[in-house]
């Protein structure tokens, strides 16, 4: 029985071409600067993506960590979502290692934060305060997009109150095939990007931090700190190479799996949220665990919990889709 798993797009194994790719990587040093193939993934991204420089790091966890360590000093604060991964899914890092403050505030239901919101929580100058240095976003939020125009209101705010800009982007390339939009055209209104490798694109390992040459050459030595620091890493950054070139169209085909199971799953009695990307979300209430533990019998892998996430990526098909949907009904009426 082939296993079918919904948990999350991080589960992807590498495609045949990708394997070849990273078989045939150049490589040296990285921490030495010397390997070819890590140097052109970082300046092939950044410049794709509209800054000077680029850094590749181990996780999304870690490029965001040093995003945030190299935008705020010590006892600064930055405005984040309540729900966000910078937030609420990566332990605590920025406080615990950066001694930086949070302020968090309510997602609203479009995965957007309210600006006025975020404007009312920039602190005053004053030495009682934590300095408020940083506004963190991510696109997509929970599967949702954010417009483009709401990007550009977010970076008009942070200009006029001198704050950064950062972008959670782990999904970034589902929210530019969601809009029919360059990448580019998303980060250009963002000081910073982190750009995860290993979710939908389907490389095995790694994320890239983009931003100015200051902020890059920080956020490298703050790598080194936390042991990010990589040798021989061209295999892997040629998967991120090979991943950019020749996964991003295809993510369209995850996006309509994911519409395709939402559709089948209100067909079957179940209450869906609406889909934008790649991300399904349902309610399934008390029975999370028994629903997780029969989707097990009939090879499915799912999380347990009320408002269950299944996520579509390359290696999940349509027709597969259909089998889930089936074993959503059949549960439906135990």
């Amino acid at each position: 029985m082939s296993v079918i798993d919904l948990r999350s797009d991080t589960v992807t194994q590498p495609t045949p071409g990708m394997r070849e790719a990273m078989a045939n990587a150049p490589m040296g040093d990285d921490v030495y600067g010397e390997d070819p193939s890590v140097n052109k993934l970082e300046s092939e991204l950044a410049l794709r993506l509209g800054f000077a420089r680029g850094l590749f790091v181990p996780t999304g966890t870690m490029s965001n960590l040093l995003a945030l360590m190299a935008h705020c000093e010590r006892g600064d604060e930055y405005i984040v979502g309540q729900q966000a991964h910078t937030y609420k899914y990566e332990g605590g890092g920025a406080a615990v290692l950066g001694s930086i403050q949070p302020q968090p505030l309510e997602v609203q239901a479009d995965g957007s934060l309210d600006l006025k919101q975020v404007a009312a929580a920039i602190k005053p100058d004053d030495f009682h305060f934590a300095r408020t240095r940083l506004l963190a976003l991510e696109n997509t939020m929970q599967g949702k997009v954010l417009p483009t125009e709401y990007l550009a209101a977010s970076g008009r705010l942070t200009r006029e109150h001198g704050l950064a800009l950062h972008l959670d982007g782990a999904r970034l390339y589902n929210a530019a095939v969601k809009l029919g939009v360059d990448a580019g055209d998303i980060t250009r209104h963002f000081d910073s990007v982190s750009v995860c490798l290993s979710k939908g694109l389907g490389a095995p390992v790694g994320s890239v931090l983009c931003g100015t040459a200051e902020l890059v050459s920080r956020a490298r030595r703050l790598r080194k700190m936390v042991g990010g620091g990589m040798r021989q890493a061209g295999q892997l950054a040629a998967a991120g190479l090979y991943a950019l070139d020749h996964q991003v169209a295809r993510l369209a085909d995850d996006h309509a799996n994911a519409q395709l199971l939402a559709e089948g799953l209100r067909a079957a009695g179940y209450e869906v949220e609406p889909v934008q990307t790649n991300m399904v979300y349902v309610q399934v209430g008390e029975r999370a665990e028994a629903l997780k533990a029969f989707a097990a019998g009939q090879g499915i892998r799912l999380s347990a919990a009320p408002r269950l996430r299944m996520v579509t990526h390359m290696d999940v098909s349509r027709s597969q889709i259909e089998q889930v949907i089936a074993v959503f009904a059949e549960f439906s009426l135990q």
